[in-house]
């Protein structure tokens, strides 16, 4: 018989304590749980993958849907035993025991299609972990995640926002970023010190512009000073009057600098002056 949608399940052995090292905070409030798969809204066919499913509490929720297979990458051996328990006779459902930073969401797609991401990040890891899953932008249709909220305003904002800064630079060519909705720190066990937030990373079809193979190192030196301005930001890279060839002043501060520009900036780089 199905349980009710929303009360999250028995599980079949004793959970294992959250780990430090892992950045483990376990997601159980019901409500939350709920608006992710709301967010989510899997559909028929979909190729799911969730990153560090934990204790299961949303994977539970997404095996519900009408998906048409669900990964887990979980790292955790304790966690990986659970849940390979739990979902033995779930034919849809394969667990990989790995570390999220180093899968190859790629050969997975290889077989799987597109796939649609969902995790509740590790904060200690979430910044690298959003630039390798950047790798693999080609074979992704989008990502559902919960970070730090702090995180997620950096991640949505605009040029001359306090929050904008290098991540949000490195995301815009190739994704669309809509924070959804907060979640406090008493949604989880043991509860965070901050508060949390669910953004959806929808993939652009093609990147907003024909990104530079210099533009990741460009916006890395940009931002290495916060309060520099590009001047002696990037001395060395491009100079004065390139910088102005590309509209902008040189006094400019690299937190007011479209993506778009940085590119710009990326090409002068190897150009003559």
């Amino acid at each position: 018989m199905r349980r009710p949608r929303g009360q999250v399940p028995r599980r079949t052995a004793a959970a294992p304590r959250a780990r430090k090292r892992f950045g483990q905070h376990f997601l159980h409030d019901p409500a939350v749980l709920e608006r992710i798969v709301t967010a989510v809204a899997p559909r028929a066919g979909d190729a799911l993958i969730e990153i560090g499913p934990g204790r299961a509490a949303l994977t539970a929720l997404l095996l519900e849907s009408s998906c048409r297979t669900l990964d887990a990458v979980e790292i955790d051996r304790d966690l990986a035993a659970l849940l390979r328990e739990r979902f033995a006779h779930e034919p849809r459902f394969t667990l990989h025991e790995a570390d999220a930073l180093r899968f190859d969401f790629a050969a997975l797609a290889a077989t799987r299609g597109r796939l649609r991401v969902i995790g509740n990040l590790p904060y200690n890891i979430s910044t690298p972990l959003l630039f390798h899953l950047l790798e693999s932008a080609p074979v992704i249709a989008d990502l559902h995640v919960m970070l730090q909220r702090e995180l997620i305003e950096r991640m949505a904002a605009a040029p001359g926002d306090a929050a904008y800064g290098r991540l949000t630079v490195m995301l815009a060519p190739w994704v669309q970023v809509e924070p959804l909705f907060d979640v406090g720190p008493g949604a989880f066990q043991p509860p965070p010190r901050v508060w949390s937030a669910v953004a959806r990373l929808t993939v652009r079809p093609s990147p907003r512009f024909p990104v530079h193979p210099r533009y990741a190192a460009l916006v890395a030196a940009a931002f290495a000073h916060r309060r520099k301005t590009l001047r002696n930001a990037l001395r060395g890279q491009v100079t004065v009057a390139q910088i102005e060839r590309c509209g902008v002043d040189p006094s400019a501060r690299p937190e007011t600098v479209a993506p778009e520009t940085f590119n710009a900036l990326a090409q002068m780089s190897q150009a003559p002056d």
